[in-house]
């Protein structure tokens, strides 16, 4: 069986443009693309939230709360802590400021913060 022309396609744009640095913007892309998470980040801007708090806040099972904080996490827009029996997450904004620039360099949109500053 011959490969579809959409196979055929992606293999070689991913030859010719190696998408790795577009796969690190998906990360974060797809982190931000839930509204159950983007509520979790809204809460989070306000402050630091046990699973309990996010809980109460998003109206989710735990479980599916800490489903939704291991995907922030492992983009990087979050860091969690353990305080007794409980998992503390705190916001890091530095992190979406750093991805925004990374961002439009990799998309080729505007100028960063720091060529701006130059």
């Amino acid at each position: 069986m011959a490969p579809s022309p959409a196979h055929i396609r992606t293999t070689l744009a991913a030859v010719v443009d190696p998408p790795e640095e577009l796969r690190a913007l998906r990360l974060v892309h797809k982190a931000l693309a839930d509204v159950n998470r983007l509520r979790i980040v809204r809460r989070l801007a306000k402050g630091d939230a046990s699973v309990s708090e996010l809980i109460d806040q998003v109206g989710l099972s735990q479980p599916l709360v800490s489903w939704h904080l291991g995907r922030l996490r492992s983009a990087g827009l979050i860091e969690t802590r353990r305080v007794g029996r409980e998992t503390v997450s705190r916001l890091l904004p530095e992190a979406f400021e750093r991805f925004a620039d990374h961002d439009r360099r990799v998309l080729g949109i505007g100028r960063t913060r720091e060529q701006t500053a130059s």
